[in-house]
């Protein structure tokens, strides 16, 4: 079904080179993309393909698990088609860096800055890159897997003192 879905074949049409794979659960359509390519691809989903809105933006870590540590999640809708899309893009921790895409979408900007202050990723061009949640003198990334459960610099908490 994922196979016939409109976004799928023109994405395969232009992108052919950049989809790494398409997959469909529940009715749900997601296509993972190379993440060089997340910016160009974007634009032409909502230029091209009316995906007028980013739902959200978010990323996930796969600590141990992949070779791409992130996953950078973007949830599309195309109110003129009342369709939903889902693009990924994996990313190493290494390279840590991805296109923003405000210059797409305005609503991205507080997204970005949220993955940006809870994971750490770098979103390249964005127009206002800092933390939104935590502090500016916060230590570390409090979605990471690696990040310490208690917080930075502070003891386990061992329950109630008497």
């Amino acid at each position: 079904m994922a196979e016939n879905n409109r976004a799928v074949v023109k994405l395969k049409e232009k992108f052919a080179a950049s989809i790494i794979d398409v997959v469909e659960f529940r009715g749900e359509v997601t296509v993972t993309v190379k993440q060089e390519d997340i910016l160009e691809i974007l634009t032409f989903l909502k230029q091209s393909l009316l995906y007028n809105l980013l739902t959200d933006l978010t990323a996930v870590d796969y600590l141990g698990k992949k070779e791409e540590r992130f996953m950078l999640v973007y949830q599309l809708f195309s109110i003129a088609n009342k369709d939903r899309l889902r693009i990924k893009a994996p990313l190493t921790e290494a390279d840590g860096h991805i296109q923003s895409a405000t210059q797409v979408w305005a609503t991205a900007n507080w997204l970005e800055r949220e993955v940006f202050d809870l994971f750490g990723i770098v979103f390249q061009n964005h127009p206002d890159l800092r933390r939104i949640l935590m502090t500016d003198d916060w230590v570390g990334h409090p979605l990471r897997k690696d990040y310490p459960l208690q917080g930075p610099d502070r003891e386990p908490y061992k329950g109630r003192l008497s």
